[in-house]
């Protein structure tokens, strides 16, 4: 099996040219070294008869050796001047072949070519060519970083093909998986196995994403592209280019952010849709649902909603009768878009106040949120510090919102809402301390660049975080087309499977289901048709699918549960 094994490894690293060159060499060395050795080995044995003291040859390779190594033991030394010219000769030799030549072979044909194969196994320059459904990403940032996070959890392959060799070493020993290709080269994603491939998502600057789109589009006519667009006027291009999905990451965070303001004709925003079965996020600071628990609320009773949970200080708690509703909580509800439209009926309220809402920032995201802010019917002021970005100066507030003359200008002691949309995460922390300081009872909605500082936001005094790489990611996931699986939110999937037989015939609240796993049944689908006001204390139907909400690590406990183990108990 070894020899077998070995005899292989050889002839790969035949096959390739260079590296039978660099054989070829070192091979030529050790061929010199040896003829120059043996020749001198017999001129010793030669000069040591003209001196008359015969030896062998051996001791001629041993004599050589020394000399040529520069040890010079001493015992076996020449008495005549020629010999001593001889041993000169052989030292010099030795010393130029030896401890210069030697040196340099080893290191230009075997050690560099080790080290580059050791990159290059690193950082490879092709998939294997069984490879087939994995997702080949353009551009290492927030966002991809948080889509490979959760590629991982869904257990889809992903690659990262990355144009610089430094790049992509540093993303490998960061246990990333990379390949090393040009970005505008065709023969890179054919490489990639494109045509095999999940889908391609690039997420670099506009032009970038452009050139890539209509570079894999010479490749294949069919795969699915995701790109990224800063700009409005990039959208047609890219789609142009051969985009399927163009995704303005800047005003979907301004609408996540516009959406968790209190206050507005209706509470309850929409953010997913399953075959009729819609799931809103509904801010309840102004409305009578304040001091109230779940159970105290009726809101089952009052409107047919579900309440599946509530996001407070940006985690998602599963819903519990005895949770009590605080001024900052926001409600996940699931319903039928008159269910929905019931709840707002009931629970809308004006606004606590007609001042403005203060948006920290003038750029996309800010610029986006203002827009969600208006199509609420939402007055608002935003700050920001430079003059090109001011378009209304009825709306915009000129200045640094770390000076307090600029925030008592946007009105921060009247205003019911701040939202910090800032792209520099330390400056989002350091206003909202800034801002809590100065309004202990305000509002404040900030953006985060980066997930990890979430909790800082929250510990700074932030009421909701929103954050920009895993609004990106979860677009990006939904559009993968998952069957029968959708990320609502982050941290908060919605999926449907076909109910086990170890819960057909009981109810939902006989199986403990929530709190065994942490997901809540919401609606049941059978022939086709959507039963969205689930009975917990009638039995679930047969032959049916159900449909859950809740958490990455729920949704796997319930699997592990209910459809691996196919038990219920």
């Amino acid at each position: 099996m070894f020899m077998k094994f070995f005899g292989s490894q050889v002839i790969k690293f035949l096959q390739d040219r260079p590296r039978r060159f660099n054989l070829l060499a070192i091979l030529r060395f050790v061929g010199l070294l040896t003829a120059l050795v043996a020749c001198y080995s017999l001129i010793f044995q030669y000069l040591m008869a003209y001196e008359g003291r015969p030896q062998s040859f051996i001791t001629g390779i041993y004599w050589t050796l020394t000399v040529m190594s520069t040890l010079g033991f001493g015992d076996i030394t020449f008495q005549s001047d020629i010999g001593k010219l001889f041993s000169t000769l052989v030292l010099l030799s030795g010393i130029f072949l030896l401890l210069i030549l030697l040196p340099f072979t080893f290191i230009e044909f075997f050690y560099e070519p080790w080290i580059r194969a050791q990159k290059a196994a690193r950082a490879p320059k092709q998939l294997p060519k069984k490879t087939a459904g994995h997702v080949i990403i353009i551009g290492f940032n927030a966002v991809t970083e948080a889509l490979i996070e959760k590629l991982r959890q869904y257990r889809y392959p992903y690659v990262l093909l990355v144009p610089d060799l430094i790049e992509a070493l540093r993303l490998h020993d960061l246990d990333y998986k990379v390949m090393l290709g040009d970005l505008d080269n065709p023969r890179s994603y054919e490489l990639a196995r494109v045509q095999q491939a999940l889908l391609v998502v690039t997420t670099a600057s506009d032009q970038v994403n452009a050139n890539v789109a209509a570079t894999v589009r010479e490749v294949s006519e069919s795969i699915p592209i995701i790109g990224t667009a800063n700009a409005e006027a990039s959208v047609d291009i890219l789609q142009l280019a051969g985009c399927t999905s163009v995704l303005q990451l800047g005003e979907m965070m301004g609408q996540a952010l516009g959406r968790r303001v209190s206050g507005g004709a209706t509470p309850a925003q929409t953010i997913g849709q399953v075959d009729g079965l819609y799931i809103a996020e509904a801010p309840v600071r102004n409305t009578s649902l304040v001091g109230k628990t779940l159970r105290e609320s009726c809101l089952r009773e009052l409107t047919g909603v579900n309440v599946l949970g509530i996001w407070q200080r940006g985690e998602f708690q599963v819903a519990q009768p005895d949770i009590k509703i605080t001024r900052n909580v926001v409600l996940v509800l699931a319903g039928s878009e008159e269910q929905i439209a019931r709840f707002n009926e009931l629970f809308s309220q004006p606004p606590a106040s007609d001042a403005p809402v203060i948006i920290i920032g003038g750029g996309r995201v800010g610029k986006a949120t203002a827009k969600a802010l208006t199509a609420r019917g939402l007055d608002y002021r935003i700050v920001e510090k430079n003059p090109d970005r001011i378009r209304d100066k009825t709306k915009y507030v000129l200045g640094d919102a770390a000076e307090l003359e600029v925030l008592e200008a946007a009105g921060i002691y009247e205003t019911p809402t701040v939202i910090i949309t800032t792209h520099d995460d330390d400056m989002n922390i350091y206003l909202t301390i800034y801002c809590r300081r100065l309004r202990p009872d305000v509002q404040i909605i900030s953006r985060a660049g980066v997930e990890r500082n979430i909790a800082t936001l929250h510990r700074a005094g932030a009421d909701m975080t929103m954050s920009y790489a895993s609004t990106g990611a979860n677009a990006i996931i939904n559009l993968i087309g998952r069957d029968n699986i959708l990320m609502v939110a982050e941290g908060l999937d919605v999926f449907e499977i076909e109910i086990p037989d170890s819960l057909e015939g009981k109810t939902v609240a006989e199986t403990g289901i929530r709190k065994k796993t942490g997901c809540t049944v919401i609606a049941a689908r059978q022939n086709g048709t959507l039963d969205y006001t689930i009975d917990p204390h009638e039995p679930l139907p047969p032959d049916s699918r159900i449909i859950l909400v809740g958490t990455p690590d729920a949704e796997e406990r319930f699997l592990k549960l209910y459809k691996e183990k196919g038990e219920g108990e």
